[in-house]
């Protein structure tokens, strides 16, 4: 039987095996049996090719490690040069910006800029005037609110960083790179505190190292609360304020304790871009920026969300354009005022005025009404009014009808022409030369020079006593009786009572055509209501530092006296015949009272300076650019003001006499009137009548006598109070 056929082994071939195999002539491996054959299997053979690739990509991957290595390690190494370099360039650069510092032993604080508060007599708050806007206030006297909307929006690891936020930094330098601008800047509240206490706001690297240098002392050198509150006090909030207190009172009208949880969130939220932000002027930005401020506080547990949402909804503040309100007249004529008062204002201070705010709301409040209701129709846009007492003491003062759409103070710096309301300085000289109330005079056309005075409406009465005369407000008696007293005894007798501007000595003077403001005629009529006496009109009363030091107190002293008794007697039986059944008969409200309306030319002026012996009040009503009126009287607007105004003022006041009420006295023998000779004068003022020289009444010759005026009985002093008082 034929032996079967053994299998063919094949080996893999590697070299020098494949060699060796066929030397031994044999397919096992020296074992000496073979194997019995089993399944053939198909084995993957490599190919040469492939054999020879292996080993050089590992070779290869070797390689390329050990370059990534030398690459890292190089990298390592120099930035590790780089890092020491930059290091030394940055502590260089330091050095080289902190050198333009002064020297850090000179480092102080600053004062902040001085605060002025204005105060009524009721020591209620009027404004705060200075750069500042507002008074310093401790973290323990705002709502706690603030500080923290603050914290939450500006820095909110203020608490746990030494002045400079590295994580803060870091993150802000990221989202620059990202944006590719500036959109955040990293500072510290101690950084941008440092930066407003000490540096220029330029963004270049010396203000910033600068910047951290400072932070880095003021944390040495302070505590963290009072960092905070020299920041809140000091920082700018937009529109004029700053500081929280300036703020809260310009946004709120409130103090800055009395702030809310939307109101703090609004304030901190205004500090990104104060004046872009300002709720004055655009509410709904600075609403928007609210509303995240109050998310961020949210996050950081300062508030819960039902204080958040609620928060939230409330209704977005309205803040006006500018101040509103008519004190600020008050308060701009303190400032210009204090000055002369007690110098450079260099640190905080407190201003007493005389003004008494219920009666300042009052005025705007008439003011503001009939002009609202009457403005359109009969063409009249502003008004003034000044109260003023016996004593010299102005307790109320509108400039305008409305202080943030006009911050121009009509009380004391407009000039207009005062009209008929001029006229009792006329009538007041002709009592002074020998004539009476009961004097008579034909009122009738007049001819001086080239004027002829018309009476309102062309409507004459004959003969009537100088008592009607002014009552009716006739042109033409007072133009016969400047005439016949002269222009410059005219002038003389208004300067002497308190008119301070300069007065044309003419005949067209008795008709008011030289311009006077609201201010300084009404203290010319105060003489009237005091019984002759001219005190220092005066708004101050007392200045004094935050501490109690006083600075300035305006003191009453001797008084003189520029009208007789019995002159003051016969000109308030004039002037009160204007408020029965003259002129301003509607001014009539239970007070014995006394005073005069005026109209300027074409109605353009239309005034009522009226008083009783516990006010004089003083009213104008017209427009800024003289255009005329729509027919508006010092009998209309003027009058109505007045009576609302003085009605509530004496409510509840004991009713007090005039001075001189009661008086009587028998016709004296009166001068013929003199005729109508020819003068040059004109109505615009030009020109000087021909009338022989009339003796001018000097204040001196009518001032009491000083035994009488200085002294009581008992020989003390005696004050403008004790003289209107009697005793």
């Amino acid at each position: 039987m034929a032996r079967p056929k053994k299998p063919r082994r094949i080996e893999p071939t590697f070299g020098e095996t494949k060699a060796r195999s066929r030397a031994s002539g044999t397919g096992t491996r020296g074992t000496g049996a073979a194997k019995k054959p089993g399944p053939r299997k198909k084995k993957s053979v490599p190919s040469k090719s492939s054999a020879r690739r292996r080993p050089a990509a590992g070779k290869a991957r070797r390689r390329r490690r050990g370059a990534l290595f030398s690459l890292l390690r190089g990298g390592a190494y120099w930035s590790l040069v780089l890092s020491i370099w930059v290091g030394i360039a940055g502590v260089g650069l330091i050095a080289f910006y902190g050198a333009r510092l002064p020297s850090a032993t000179t480092w102080s604080i600053p004062d902040r800029p001085p605060n002025v508060k204005i105060l009524s007599v009721k020591d209620e708050l009027i404004a705060n005037r200075g750069m500042t806007g507002g008074e310093a206030v401790g973290l323990h006297e705002m709502s706690p609110y603030i500080p923290q909307a603050v914290i939450a929006i500006e820095d909110r690891r203020y608490y746990s960083h030494f002045g400079v936020d590295p994580i803060g930094l870091a993150r802000a330098m990221l989202a620059n790179l990202v944006q590719g601008r500036l959109v955040q800047g990293g500072s510290t509240l101690t950084q941008q505190l440092a930066k407003n206490l000490f540096l220029q706001p330029d963004r270049t690297i010396e203000r910033k190292v600068q910047e951290v240098l400072l932070a880095l002392w003021l944390e040495q050198r302070h505590t963290k609360a009072q960092i905070l509150e020299m920041y809140l006090n000091r920082v700018y909030f937009g529109s004029g304020s700053y500081g929280v207190e300036a703020a809260s009172r310009r946004y709120f009208g409130k103090a800055a304790r009395e702030v809310s949880l939307p109101e703090a969130a609004l304030l901190a939220g205004l500090l990104k871009a104060p004046s872009r932000l300002s709720p004055a002027r655009d509410p709904k930005a600075a609403e928007e920026r609210a509303q995240i401020v109050l998310s961020a506080m949210n996050e950081q547990g300062m508030i819960n969300g039902r204080e958040m949402t609620t928060a939230m909804s409330a209704p977005a503040t309205r803040a006006a354009a500018y101040w509103s309100g008519a004190e600020h007249y008050v308060a701009d004529r303190v400032m210009e005022e204090l000055p002369s008062l007690i110098g450079d204002v260099r640190a905080d201070v407190i201003v007493e005025t005389t003004v008494d705010l219920t009666l300042q709301k009052l005025a705007e409040r008439s003011i503001r009404r009939l002009i609202g209701e009457n403005g359109a129709k009969l063409r009249v846009s502003q008004g003034a009014l000044v109260s003023i007492d016996g004593t010299g003491a102005v307790r109320a003062m509108v400039g305008g009808y409305d202080y943030a759409n006009s911050q121009f103070d009509r009380a004391s710096e407009a000039r207009r022409q005062p009209g008929s309301a001029f006229k009792p300085f006329v009538f007041l000289a002709a009592l002074e030369q020998g004539r009476t109330p009961e004097s008579t005079r034909n009122d009738a056309p007049v001819r001086i020079g080239k004027w002829t005075p018309d009476n309102y409406k062309g409507k004459y009465y004959g003969q009537v006593s100088l008592k009607t005369a002014l009552a009716k407000s006739l042109n033409s008696v007072a133009a016969q009786l400047a005439m016949e007293v002269g222009p410059r005894a005219v002038v003389e007798a208004a300067h002497r009572l308190g008119v301070e501007s300069r007065l044309s000595a003419n005949t067209s003077i008795a008709l008011g055509t030289s311009e006077v403001t609201p201010l300084e005629i009404t203290a010319a009529y105060v003489p009237f209501a005091n019984g002759g006496y001219r005190p220092e009109i005066h708004l101050v009363r007392r200045v004094r530092t935050v501490g109690g030091k006083v600075l300035y107190e305006h003191r009453s002293g001797a008084v003189p006296r520029v009208l007789k008794p019995d002159i003051v007697a016969m000109m308030n039986a004039m002037m009160a015949e204007t408020v029965r059944s003259g002129t301003a008969r509607k001014a009539a409200f239970g007070w014995p009272a006394a005073g005069k309306t005026g109209t300027s030319q074409n109605a353009r002026d239309a005034w009522f300076i009226g008083y009783t012996a516990n006010l004089t009040t003083g009213v104008w009503f017209g427009n800024d650019d003289g255009t005329p009126t729509k027919n508006v009287t010092g009998g209309t607007l003027p009058v109505l003001a007045w009576r609302e105004f003085m009605e509530a003022a004496h409510r509840g006041v004991p009713v007090k006499m005039l001075p001189g009420a009661g008086w009587r006295r028998a016709p004296a023998p009166d001068q013929p009137p003199r005729p109508a000779l020819p003068v040059a004068a004109t109505q615009d003022g030009a020109g000087e009548p021909s009338v022989p020289a009339v003796e001018k009444t000097s204040t001196a010759s009518i001032r009491r006598p000083k035994a009488e005026l200085g002294a009581s009985r008992e020989g003390s002093p005696r004050s403008i109070v004790d003289i209107i008082l009697g005793r």
